[in-house]
């Protein structure tokens, strides 16, 4: 089987023989080539699934890499590749930045004038992507949304990052896609504050001014490095490592969160507005 990065292939070669149970650790080397069965039944997904992968039709799950890895033993390989693959969708810009949110053990984030991706609801985010680009086809569109949702697997996983973000009350009062959208993606905020790592808070517009009215803002910190930041304009970002810098911008982060309402007083208001809506 093989993936490549700008196109998903994958061959298996029919055999008669049975492949060797899962080993002690959960890995399951085959003895010999896997028809689309076989396989199938080892990653526990659809023979069609994994037609549809080696045919290059349809999404690949996001799921299916790593379990990939685990019956072909292949340290985290076509993890890696599917990750490469995603990230080709992206600004060039933003790619730097997702590779640090895979490795990132806490990220902090100010958003003042949309959802931060790493919370959006598919609608939502389809919404954005129609408005950003209306000439953009219906597939066109839906790619882009499932490579955002993709995305969202950092927060999903056994040991997801501490995350923190405050995004501008006007956030969640701009009605974006429609009341039925702004409404589920209200509840998907709800439902993200109440996770043990992640603090969600909202800046009242009577806040006023503040260090980071220019922009968008995250803070990327990893286990092996000093905390990265990166900024985002309408078309262009930016990745600022000088220690200065970053040091004045985490600050004036640092100022926001004690500006912010609380955890629960921005739950409050989250949930006055969906009421309401």
């Amino acid at each position: 089987m093989e993936m490549k990065q700008g196109a998903r292939r994958t061959h298996t070669t029919r055999a008669d023989s049975s492949p060797r149970s899962a080993g002690a650790q959960g890995s399951c080397t085959p003895d010999a080539p896997l028809n689309q069965t076989q396989l199938a039944k080892l990653v526990r997904t659809s023979k069609s699934t994994i037609s549809r992968v080696e045919t290059c039709v349809g999404p690949i799950p996001p799921d299916l890499p790593a379990r990939l890895d685990q019956v072909f033993s292949t340290d985290g390989l076509f993890k890696r590749l599917y990750e490469e693959i995603t990230a080709q969708s992206f600004p060039v810009h933003s790619r730097r930045r997702m590779k640090l949110e895979l490795r990132a053990i806490a990220i902090a984030e100010w958003s003042p004038t949309v959802v931060p991706g790493l919370l959006q609801t598919p609608a939502y985010a389809h919404a954005l992507f129609r408005e950003g680009d209306p000439r953009a086809t219906d597939e066109e569109l839906a790619t882009k949304v499932r490579h955002r949702m993709a995305r969202q697997d950092v927060m999903k996983g056994s040991s997801p990052p501490d995350f923190s973000v405050i995004i501008c009350e006007s956030v969640i009062r701009r009605n974006v896609g429609g009341e039925e959208v702004m409404r589920e993606q209200l509840a998907a905020l709800l439902t993200h504050g109440t996770r043990p790592t992640t603090v969600l808070q909202v800046l009242p517009l009577s806040a006023g001014t503040h260090g980071l009215m220019d922009g968008s803002m995250t803070i990327l910190t990893t286990a092996d490095g000093q905390p990265v930041i990166y900024t985002e304009g309408i078309r262009s970002g930016a990745i600022i490592e000088e220690p200065s810098t970053v040091r004045n911008l985490s600050r004036s982060y640092d100022v926001l969160t004690a500006s912010a309402l609380s955890r629960d007083a921005s739950a409050r208001m989250i949930r006055q507005l969906m009421e309401a809506s």
